[in-house]
């Protein structure tokens, strides 16, 4: 059976050329904290990573750390700090926050104090896109990084988090952004690499792989490719809706990223429907998640003020560049068959 990926916004595959860019790593052998020959060539080559990645993110003055990814980022910046965010927010970013930030029915956060506060700039369940208030301490740029156009510099932000592996990079590797002069606590000590930000030797394949994705994905918003993807995910929804006239699609009414779809059909189970689209398949995923054995509804989308039965109705379908008219009439097929027999077995 032909498989089709529909889950991009979870993560995604690595592209042809941050492979390459990995294998010829790899044949680079010195460490770049050593002084001699090959330390320096390994040292030469991570600094132009770290430039690579300021270049695509705007980000040119700013201090570029490598991290593990957007977790970590978040964490050097947001613990212990008592920042205000939404509950719309990553969890990662919720470990270290007070969630008292309104959120309207469109996804929309009120930041009153932008010094004190961090907010996403798109949200990875609904794909709402944020204005971002200047001076606001930082932004989860995760999602929005290769998506939609966007420069740090011109954000007015502290500092922002980003994952290689959201935009066809590999995954364990991300970076934290910080406008230039920001002092913050290493959390991980050691031998003084990334500027003193944070201890150990660095990953350096997975860095040359960020940059590489980096490069491709800004090449590959330039090219107005995105404007396709949008194009497609709207044609989607048209039938979608059509389908099922009392779905609604979170977000709808605002800026999203133009490959995202949260739709709500209230009383079908969206983990229900992950299977079985999985079984025709498809790769989707629900907008409610498992902790514990106990299905949780979305707390994204019960902030935004849907009940608890619509919010574990929600299915994601974020979409890719690869993905065709023929492919996603094919999940429109699958999804009104399924969509069918439920309405007929629930009257």
């Amino acid at each position: 059976m032909m498989r089709e990926y529909l889950d991009w916004n979870a993560t995604t595959p690595l592209r042809d050329e941050v492979k390459s860019a990995m294998i010829a790593a790899m044949e680079i052998s010195g460490n770049p904290s050593s002084v001699h020959s090959e330390g320096r060539a390994a040292k030469m080559a991570l600094e132009r990573a770290r430039e690579e990645l300021a270049a695509a993110l705007g980000a040119e003055g700013a201090d570029v750390i490598f991290t593990s990814g957007t977790t970590e980022a978040a964490a050097m910046v947001l613990a212990g700090r008592g920042v205000h965010c939404a509950p719309v927010e990553h969890s990662a970013v919720k470990a270290w926050c007070e969630e008292d930030l309104a959120v309207d029915r469109n996804g929309i956060v009120a930041v009153p104090d932008p010094g004190s506060a961090t907010l996403q700039l798109a949200n990875n369940e609904t794909g709402v896109i944020q204005s971002l208030s200047e001076g606001l301490a930082s932004s989860d740029l995760t999602q929005a990084f290769g998506k939609i156009p966007f420069a740090f510099n011109w954000l007015g932000l502290t500092a922002g988090f980003v994952s290689a592996h959201k935009l066809g990079g590999p995954k364990g590797i991300g970076a934290l952004i910080l406008k230039k002069g920001t002092e913050i606590e290493a959390r991980i000590r050691g031998g003084g690499q990334e500027q003193g930000r944070r201890g150990g030797t660095e990953n350096f394949i997975g860095i040359l792989g960020f940059a590489a994705a980096a490069k491709a994905a800004q090449k590959e918003l330039d090219s107005g490719v995105w404007e396709e993807v949008e194009a497609r995910r709207d044609a989607l929804e048209a039938r979608l809706l059509a389908a099922a006239p009392n779905a609604v699609i979170a977000g709808k009414d605002t800026r999203r990223l133009p490959n995202t779809t949260c739709i709500l059909t209230s009383g079908w189970k969206g983990e229900t429907q992950v299977m079985q689209m999985d079984l025709a398949g498809f790769a989707i995923s629900a907008g409610s998640a498992c902790s514990s054995g106990k299905v949780r509804a979305s707390g994204t989308l019960q902030a935004m003020g849907f009940d608890d039965q619509a919010a574990q109705s929600a299915i994601r379908i974020s979409i890719s560049p690869a993905l065709g008219d023929d492919q996603m009439n094919r999940f429109a097929d699958a999804w009104e068959t399924a969509y069918s027999r439920w309405r007929d077995r629930n009257g």
